[in-house]
């Protein structure tokens, strides 16, 4: 017979900072929906596409207009990088 190990499920606290510190998401964004995401961030041409990498909790990182450039900060800050769509 085998057994099953069971876990509780995470705590919203302990979903929170899953993959903190070890995460980071890349995501292709418009210009025009930048704002509030990149706090101080300068106005920006509306319809440009750019990259932007986040860390596991939101905050951002980098905005690049190169999705190689946005992985490649990730790998620089020893991040895992994980694509959303």
């Amino acid at each position: 017979m085998t057994s099953i190990e069971t876990r509780p499920p995470l705590s919203q606290a302990d979903f929170a900072h899953l993959g903190e510190g070890t995460v980071a998401y890349v995501r292709e964004m418009e210009s025009t929906d930048l704002k509030g995401k990149f706090p101080g961030l300068p106005d920006i041409q509306p319809g440009l596409k750019l990259w932007a990498l986040f860390a596991a909790d939101g905050r951002p990182i980098l905005l690049s207009d190169e999705r190689d450039r946005a992985l490649a900060g990730a790998l620089e800050n020893d991040l895992v990088p994980v694509a959303l769509h």
